[in-house]
């Protein structure tokens, strides 16, 4: 272990850079300025459910997070530009061994205070709503939908932006658009939605349905509307396999359904503090979590 990383069976649950300045550390990653521009994020192998940090870290998570990230912000450039300064500002670099390949130098941004989100098929608290209303995120919805179903039309859901320990809350396109002014709704909705058309047919080009998926975006001090943050991860998305895809029940997942099913299964309130997890649910997350970056990339963590 690292005088500056706090290390938990061999994966990075905090880095703590003395010679940088901590702005915030959230669900995964940590914050650190770099100048007036620029800032490094350092992802952790933290994870989070019901937006709980769990006190267990899934080894090697926050380098498939951040490749995978930055492999879609590489793909997406010509849909919006992206916050990367530098993908792996720390490869050879002596000393930093623990940040590599998990780190990226990004420009600052003013991060807008709603989370976009993009559902392509019917599951997880959209599926809860439609069978107690009909609708999802207060779009009603045709009454004869099953578990699972892709929709007709992707649907732009936004949510609020909670601090660590609370929990986002799905608002309707109105009241995102009081939050941020209608025309920056509007477009960040219909980036939104380019954004996860197109990844949502490459990803299944290569076996994996894009569920859902969530985006953040950021302002530079001319206005222009960036994608910060991550992009398409098995944290901020659900993937399920294609092969087996059937619709009228839950699906398996790449992504970290697995641990909140687990914790579901244990009648957890889902309030802090969040119980460990075993040592063959950590393993097996680490597992999907690498399956779903070599599908998508061809490459995976070794």
């Amino acid at each position: 272990m690292t005088e500056e990383a706090r290390d938990v069976g061999g994966a990075l649950y905090e880095s703590n850079e003395a010679d940088l300045r901590l702005l915030a550390r959230g669900k995964a990653r940590d914050i650190y300025e770099l100048s007036a521009d620029e800032l490094l994020i350092v992802t952790s192998d933290r994870i989070s459910a019901f937006d709980v940090v769990l006190p267990t870290p899934i080894p090697g998570k926050g380098i498939v997070l951040n490749q995978v990230s930055n492999f879609w912000f590489g793909k997406t450039g010509d849909l919006i530009a992206n916050h990367v300064v530098d993908p792996d500002p720390f490869a050879g670099v002596s000393g930093k061994e623990h940040l590599r390949g998990r780190s990226v130098v990004v420009r600052r941004t003013r991060p807008l205070a709603i989370e976009a989100i993009v559902r392509g098929y019917i599951t997880g608290s959209g599926w809860a709503e439609y069978k107690r209303a009909g609708t999802v995120c207060g779009i009603t919805l045709p009454d004869d939908l099953s578990e699972s179903q892709q929709l007709e039309e992707p649907l732009f859901t936004p949510s609020t932006k909670a601090e660590q320990g609370a929990h986002d809350e799905n608002i309707d396109f109105a009241s995102a658009a009081g939050i941020v002014g209608r025309e920056l709704a509007e477009r960040v909705r219909d980036i939104s939605l380019a954004l996860y058309r197109f990844a949502a047919d490459y990803a299944r080009e290569r076996g994996i349905i894009i569920a859902d998926t969530k985006f953040e975006f950021g302002r530079l001090d001319d206005g222009e509307l960036i994608l910060i943050d991550e992009a398409l991860t098995p944290d901020s998305s659900r993937f399920w396999p294609l092969d087996g895809y059937e619709a009228g029940r839950s699906q398996p997942s790449f992504d970290k359904q697995y641990v909140r099913d687990y914790l579901t299964g244990l009648g957890w309130d889902k309030k802090p503090p969040a119980p460990e997890l075993p040592d063959e649910v950590a393993r097996k997350t680490a597992e999907k979590y690498r399956e779903a970056q070599r599908r998508l990339t061809g490459q995976e963590v070794t």
